[in-house]
């Protein structure tokens, strides 16, 4: 299936409120830095690193540290989708419809 049209189904590890708003987030704006996302949900760093874990281990994030900005010695986490957790999301929201239309 296309992601213009994806197969309808509900996924327990995507549904989670966190986790689902993590995907919806990383699904429209790509590749965002940890903080930011961290910062945006407004919850804290352990919360957002055991979501993020989770994800990772099912293979649908990304996660890339990289030298901070002008080579500083922290690094900053990128998080993004994997192909596999665009295709997940997208047909967990396609199965959130289908339940919300009563279907």
């Amino acid at each position: 299936m296309t992601s213009d049209n994806p197969q309808p189904i509900f996924n327990e590890v995507i549904h989670a409120p966190i986790r689902l708003r993590i995907c919806g987030l990383l699904d429209t704006y790509g590749t965002m830095r940890f903080d930011v996302l961290r910062d945006t949900l407004e919850i804290s760093d352990a919360t957002c690193s055991k979501n993020l874990k989770t994800l990772a281990e099912h293979d649908y994030i990304q996660l890339d540290k990289k030298a901070g900005e002008g080579g500083k010695a922290y690094k900053v986490t990128w998080v993004k989708l994997t192909r596999e957790g665009k295709q997940a999301f997208q047909s967990h929201v396609a199965a959130l419809r289908q339940i919300v239309a009563g279907q």
